[in-house]
């Protein structure tokens, strides 16, 4: 006769509780999700599969006895039962780990999940080394409602290679999410677009511990090369509101329109520039034809003048230097794109580095008119999942050499040194982790000589 084993009262306790923090996981759709940091407030997002109450605790690291306690949020329907929830009144320079509960009970999670706080350091110290991860085209496959034939998107590890880099921050430049045919025309189509893409089980420790940024391209906006006249783009927009998090969308001069947007980390800033919502379709002929509209340019020229950041990153989803009018480079818009650039120059603006996706490879643009200026880059890197190409009939005549990778890839993004001599190392990293290649550009390298 097998003898009866008794347990302790406490040892059942803890496995009721792992259990239901296991069943409440089925209630989590994705996530979740940090967003933004700043030095007192990071925001946390969270998606769940049916109206649910959330929130989150949080202690600083090594203090767990000193746990507190977010606001209370009930995720609904109409906002795809997703929350976006504010931790404020933080510590600068700290690390936190952190907790979601659903319905009061705690969801377990398989990885840790930590945010942090930007450094004080300004009238202290030299500012703190930035790391941050960069891609662009990030296609989930979903059969149903894919193409024909060979997945369009392969190689997801990509996700748990990012991860492990342990980056900042990571900053999506585009095409985050491949919006179908069955999704354009209506609002449950989009949101549906969005929740499988964020669904996706690789990404979510990337989620979870990384702080997240994001831009948008045709394909989170509407249709393939969309523009200003895709019906459902307040759908969108409301969407891409939904699903990330960033500090702010839309400026007073586009009458908060648009996802423009600003953010800094350490001495960097990062200029977020909205190419679709404004902009006219690339074959029109007759009319103004702007891709970022006047309004957005100005603004972006009074940021880059007030800016005392030592690399000054402006992010959109298009080319910004490539010279040939071809596909949906900002050369199709010549005389829009010349303005920025001699507004640059004649404002006598340093620092200034260009970041773009969209085109499904990787390659480093340099444009330098005279000895007098300093060269601009623009680091055009794509594709994360989506299908890669190059491109077979046009040339990129300002391309730096060897810098075109056809993989899977993201960049690295490192900048390190003492205030006044920062230097940003780029670092191009495949799907399984290999570095193509890497370039150093020194911050006094990107002024002017007089």
């Amino acid at each position: 006769m097998r003898k009866l084993q008794f347990y302790p009262l406490w040892l059942g306790i803890l496995i009721l509780l792992s259990i239901e923090g296991w069943a409440q996981s089925d209630k989590l759709q994705s996530g979740p999700m940090v967003g933004y940091s700043t030095m007192r407030e990071v925001m946390l997002w969270v998606q769940t599969t049916e109206k649910a109450e959330i929130h989150f605790e949080y202690w600083e690291k090594g203090t767990p006895q000193k746990r507190q306690k977010s606001e209370v949020y009930q995720t609904k329907k109409s906002e795809a039962f997703t929350a976006r929830v504010p931790i404020a009144l933080l510590e600068p320079g700290k690390k936190y780990n952190y907790e979601l509960f659903i319905n009061k009970k705690k969801v377990n999670r398989s990885y840790p999940l930590e945010f942090q706080t930007q450094v004080l350091w300004q009238w202290r110290t030299d500012p703190p080394k930035v790391r941050f991860a960069f891609g662009s085209c990030s296609y989930i496959n979903d059969k149903p409602y894919d193409r024909p034939k060979k997945a369009y998107g392969t190689d997801y590890q990509i996700f748990d290679i990012i991860y492990k880099q342990k980056p900042d921050f990571m900053l999506w430049g585009g095409d985050n999410i491949y919006l179908r045919e069955a999704d354009f025309d209506s609002k449950s189509g989009i949101l549906y677009r969005y929740t499988h893409t964020r669904s996706n089980p690789e990404i979510q420790p990337l989620l979870g511990n990384i702080h997240h940024y994001a831009i948008w391209d045709d394909h989170d906006f509407g249709p393939n090369d969309s523009d200003r006249s895709y019906p459902l783009k307040n759908e969108t927009l409301n969407a891409f509101k939904l699903f990330w998090a960033n500090p702010h969308y839309g400026i007073e001069q586009t009458d908060n329109k648009g996802i423009t947007g600003k953010f800094a980390w350490g001495d960097i800033e990062f200029f977020l520039l909205d190419n679709r919502y404004f902009r006219s379709p690339n074959l029109r002929k007759t009319g103004k034809r702007e891709m970022f509209t006047e309004a957005q340019t100005e603004w972006l020229l009074d940021a880059l003048k007030n800016s005392y950041a030592s690399f000054k990153f402006v992010v959109a989803g298009g080319q910004f230097l490539n010279p040939e009018a071809y596909f949906e480079n900002f050369a199709i818009y010549a005389e829009e794109r010349q303005k920025l650039i001699s507004s640059i120059r004649d404002e006598k603006i340093a620092g200034v580095f260009f970041l773009s996706g969209d085109r499904h490879h990787t390659e480093l643009t340099k444009l330098q008119e005279n000895s007098k200026v300093y060269p601009l880059y623009d680091l055009t890197c794509s594709a994360l999942t989506a299908g890669t190409h190059a491109d077979e009939h046009h040339k990129n005549t300002l391309i730096v050499p060897e810098t075109i990778v056809i993989d899977h890839n993201f960049a690295m993004m490192e900048i390190t040194g003492k205030y006044g001599e920062r230097v940003l190392k780029i670092t191009i990293i495949d799907k399984d982790g290999n570095e193509k290649w890497t370039k150093s550009i020194s911050q006094t390298n990107l002024d002017y000589t007089d």
